[in-house]
């Protein structure tokens, strides 16, 4: 991917990241899969990566398929993401949401 598609993408990650509610979670698939590249999880992971010092990005509702605070490395402080997430009522064990589908928002059925 070139630099200007790659912008254009990061964009777009970005637009449906700030579109997930307080107190909700979506993944890296189901952005990738909201915007017609079901198989470009990982790039939209690296938009996370390069998102989390903009404060108008909420990357920290942006986990793994299975709740895992997979991306919890890239934020200022070891507990950051864990705490930002329980600031909003998400409980977290062992780096894993619990009753992770109840929090969960697919921006498929949400963002039409």
């Amino acid at each position: 991917m070139n630099k200007s598609k790659e912008k254009d993408y990061f964009k777009s990650v970005y637009s449906v990241v700030k579109k997930i509610p307080v107190g909700r979670v979506t993944t890296y698939g189901a952005i990738a899969n909201y915007l017609g590249s079901a198989k470009s999880a990982r790039i939209v992971g690296w938009a996370m990566n390069k998102s989390h010092i903009n404060q108008e990005i909420p990357a920290h509702r942006v986990v793994n398929r299975v709740g895992l605070l997979t991306g919890k490395h890239h934020f200022f402080g070891v507990n950051l993401m864990k705490q930002l997430l329980e600031n909003e009522g998400i409980e977290i064990e062992k780096d894993k949401i619990i009753n992770f589908r109840s929090f969960f928002w697919d921006p498929s059925k949400e963002l039409k």
